[in-house]
C-alpha cells in the first residue's frame, strides 16, 4: 500500500513538472529570423519599384498592446495574400523579444495559410497575437478598399 501512494505521488509530481515546462524553439533553429527593433517608417500603399504588376504592399496600422506596439504590412499579388512583413514587435525585454521571435512567424504562417486576418491565436502570446491580427486586418481592408 506504501509503495502504491509512493509511486502515484513520484508519477504525479512528474507529470506536473513536465506540464510546467514551455516548448521554446531558438529562431535560430527553426530557420527564423527573429523581428526586428521598431521602426518609425511607414510605408505608402501602392506597388514598390521591382515589384510584378499587380503586386502591391498595404502598411497595416500601428496597434499598442501593454508590451509594445505591433505593425505589420501585407503584400498581395492578384488579389492573394502573398507575405506579411512584421515592422514593429514588442521588443522592451527579453521576454517580450522571446515571445515575438516564437509567435510572429506563426501568426504569419498560419494569415497566410488563411488568407485574412481571421486566425487563432498563439498560446503565451495573447497581446501580440490580437495586436498582429488588428495590424493585418487594418491593412488587408486598405486593399479591399
Amino acid at each position: 500500500m506504501r509503495r502504491a501512494v509512493l509511486a502515484t505521488t513520484g508519477i504525479s509530481a512528474v507529470t506536473v513538472a513536465l506540464l510546467a515546462l514551455k516548448p521554446h524553439q531558438l529562431p535560430a533553429l527553426a530557420g527564423v529570423t527573429p523581428p526586428r527593433s521598431p521602426t518609425t517608417s511607414h510605408t505608402s500603399a501602392g506597388t514598390s519599384p521591382g515589384t510584378p504588376a499587380g503586386t502591391r504592399t498595404f502598411t497595416g496600422d500601428p496597434i499598442d498592446t501593454p508590451y509594445g506596439t505591433v505593425q505589420v504590412s501585407a503584400t498581395l499579388s492578384g488579389g492573394k495574400l502573398t507575405a506579411v512583413k512584421v515592422l514593429r514587435a514588442p521588443d522592451r525585454n527579453g521576454r517580450d523579444q522571446q515571445i515575438a521571435s516564437y509567435a510572429l512567424p506563426r501568426l504569419t504562417q498560419e494569415a497566410i495559410g488563411a488568407q485574412s486576418a481571421h486566425i487563432d491565436a498563439v498560446s503565451g502570446a495573447s497581446y501580440t497575437s490580437q495586436g498582429y491580427t488588428q495590424s493585418l486586418q487594418s491593412a488587408l481592408d486598405q486593399a479591399h478598399a
